[in-house]
């Protein structure tokens, strides 16, 4: 078996890749993000051929198919949800600034305590009877979506020596098609733990990787409800937001 890597092994290894110049996309096989051994393609993409067959194959999603109710993940149960409630917005943008209109956006995050639901998640954090942690939207004619939530907490993932992620909400967003969808991650600004985690390290340039990090917005707060942030997804060109590639 593998033995666990120290902080020390990933410092070596992120100096490393400084050194050879990598880019502001990573290896596929970032070795500090140890899974991404196992997980990373390494045959050839496959052509199909017969590329409608996948689409006709695929989910469908129709305006009618979200509602209000998808995009307020503190409304979906009965009861209120624990935690800081938080509203995330901002648009999806095309590389020349042009907004994404009528895109699915999907997200899914740990609780308030750092815990998914999810029977792999066995971190021993309560889970929240009143969240589910998943929601979705469309973007509107100014390419804007809008989130209600729970700030999520940090949570350990054993990739390493005492290894927790920072508090982070995945984003999944949809092209003109099923297999054009992009994931990435959205993060909290002035965590501590940004240093010590390999998946955002492995964003290596310094304005990419700030591109992850959402933005504390006092208007966007709600008196005695919310606290406000904002994160505009950009996605192509040289502004782009970083996508999980081969995760």
């Amino acid at each position: 078996m593998p033995q666990p890597l120290t902080q020390a092994d990933i410092d070596r290894q992120m100096a490393e890749l400084h050194a050879a110049g990598g880019g502001d996309h990573p290896s596929r096989d970032y070795a500090p993000y140890r899974s991404t051994l196992l997980r990373h393609p390494r045959q050839p993409l496959v052509a199909l051929k017969d590329p409608e067959a996948a689409e006709l194959a695929g989910p469908v999603f129709g305006v009618t198919d979200v509602t209000a109710l998808d995009s307020d993940l503190t409304r979906q149960h009965l009861g209120e949800p624990l935690g800081e409630r938080i509203t995330v917005t901002g648009r999806v943008l095309d590389r020349d600034g042009h907004p994404v209109r009528g895109q699915l956006v999907e997200i899914w995050q740990a609780n308030s305590s750092g815990r998914y639901l999810h029977q792999r998640d066995d971190h021993p954090a309560p889970l929240d009877p009143n969240f589910s942690g998943v929601g979705r939207c469309l973007t509107d004619s100014e390419g804007r979506y809008t989130f209600t939530t729970i700030k999520p907490g940090a949570y350990p993932w054993r990739n390493h020596v005492n290894a927790w992620r920072p508090a982070h909400i995945h984003f999944s967003v949809f092209g003109a098609a099923f297999t054009q969808r992009l994931v990435t991650q959205m993060y909290f600004p002035g965590d501590p733990l940004f240093a010590y985690d390999p998946i955002l390290q492995s964003v290596t340039d310094e304005p990419a990787r700030q591109r992850l990090i959402c933005a504390y917005d006092h208007e966007l707060s709600k008196p005695e409800w919310s606290l406000g942030y904002r994160w505009d997804i950009v996605l192509d060109g040289p502004a782009a937001t970083w996508m999980e590639e081969g995760r």
